[in-house]
């Protein structure tokens, strides 16, 4: 299996320049990206089955993974929300396929974000963990345009094995996440 240009360019050149940064002994204590989970909540499925379907069928195209349907923990009756009713869909990426999806990510969709001036740097989680909102799917190459029902947002999670936010902003800085100056 060829690796992704991102795998190589954290090996060849982002880890060696971490070590450097923060004087790490070892490469293995270099933070690496371990996950990232895509999540899309669908508050409308509870009336509307249909929703859900076409919201799994995005998400699949724009991550490339079939995506697992999350189901409501407790009824809330305000939202006339019953135990067990299906509300979103998350998938979690992992590897080659979430290189794949980051540079994509980085490169492709961002950019293509409506008056888009940089991601915030204050949505790190304090255990190096950084979530960022889309507010529409239509940003994905994949999606085509006349077929999308209704806007959609999505929750995008990027797990890292860093300890301190700080090196987690170095390490996605570093992989060309574009931060507001």
């Amino acid at each position: 299996m060829t690796q992704t240009r991102l795998k190589e360019k954290f090996i060849k050149e982002i880890s060696p320049e971490m070590m450097k940064k923060f004087n790490y002994a070892s490469v293995m204590e270099v933070p690496k990206i371990e996950k990232i989970v895509v999540n899309m909540g669908i508050g409308d499925a509870v009336q509307n089955s249909k929703v859900l379907d076409s919201a799994v069928e995005e998400l699949q195209a724009i991550t490339g993974q079939k995506p697992m349907v999350t189901r409501a923990k407790k009824s809330i009756a305000t939202f006339r929300l019953r135990e067990g009713m299906p509300i979103g869909a998350k998938v979690t990426l992992r590897g080659e396929r979430m290189y794949e999806f980051f540079d994509k990510l980085v490169n492709v969709s961002l950019p293509r974000v409506r008056d888009f001036r940089g991601i915030s740097n204050k949505a790190f989680d304090g255990r190096g963990n950084y979530t960022l909102g889309v507010k529409e799917q239509l940003i994905f190459p994949e999606i085509d345009y006349d077929k999308v029902s209704k806007t959609r947002g999505m929750d995008i999670v990027i797990v890292t094995t860093a300890n301190t936010d700080e090196e987690a902003r170095e390490l996605l800085t570093q992989f060309g996440m574009p931060f507001q100056k």
